[in-house]
């Protein structure tokens, strides 16, 4: 990965936290005749370049859709795949990552995780934990519903531990948020989701209730510093209300 120097920073944002969708890799290969891993490849150079120019743009967080929770449908051989680049970037950016006082976070479930992959995400996680720069949430294994049904999980378990009493005026949306994967970090400003697609397709369904949605027709591999420049700007000129109104 290109290292950051400070002559060549992008426009600086005041938004905090992006999610990304990174959808496309199978259509990107297909179109050019390759095998869907070739578009995998491609999408990882993609999430490198962007990574890149979020750290250059002053984002704070930026959560990036690695693998679902409905990707174990796929074939093993694809499955496998996936999993292998999720250990050589891991593996390949640490360096980068230090350099740049980037952490990087797990969010979703580690039930279903091979061991090998658990490893290197902990080892990764654990070396850039004190990092003050922008944060790399890895959403892998992850689905919005699941995440909300581990939380409930967790608070019951919360509550039995310290003898609370369940009802229904205990549990809050605020107290419920505690139980999330990463509660520290704040909800998305924006999300945004290539080639196309208008669903959520599962992702960050509790925190990204007032996300500002960006959908771009470009597919993944295609995606630019400039692409992230546009969806900032687009999310710039939105008038956020949060269900009030605006005098």
């Amino acid at each position: 990965m290109i290292p950051v120097h400070p002559e060549q920073r992008l426009q600086r944002t005041s938004l905090r936290h992006v999610g990304i969708i990174m959808d496309g890799n199978g259509r990107w290969a297909t179109a050019k005749g390759q095998r869907r891993f070739q578009g995998h490849l491609e999408g990882l150079k993609a999430a490198k370049r962007i990574v890149n120019a979020a750290v250059n743009m002053g984002v704070s967080y930026l959560t990036l859709y690695t693998f679902s929770t409905e990707n174990w449908k796929r074939s093993a051989e694809e499955i496998g795949f996936l999993m292998d680049l999720v250990k050589r970037y891991l593996r390949e950016e640490l360096g980068f990552c230090m350099k740049n006082r980037m952490r990087v976070r797990h969010a979703g479930n580690r039930e279903g995780l091979a061991e090998d992959v658990l490893s290197e995400l902990d080892r990764v996680c654990g070396e850039t934990k004190n990092a003050d720069g922008l944060q790399v949430i890895l959403a892998l294994n992850y689905g919005g519903r699941d995440e909300i049904v581990r939380a409930v999980r967790k608070y019951l378990a919360e509550a039995k531990k310290t003898n609370e009493t369940i009802n229904e005026k205990a549990l809050t949306a605020e107290g419920l948020s505690s139980f999330m994967d990463n509660p520290d970090v704040p909800d998305p400003d924006l999300i945004i989701r290539t080639a196309g697609e208008f669903r959520t397709s599962n992702f960050l369904l509790w925190e990204g209730a007032y996300a500002e949605y960006y959908i771009s027709g470009k597919l993944w591999p295609d995606w630019t510093e400039a692409d992230l420049a546009d969806a900032v700007k687009f999310y710039e000129n939105r008038d956020r209300r949060f269900g009030s109104v605006t005098e």
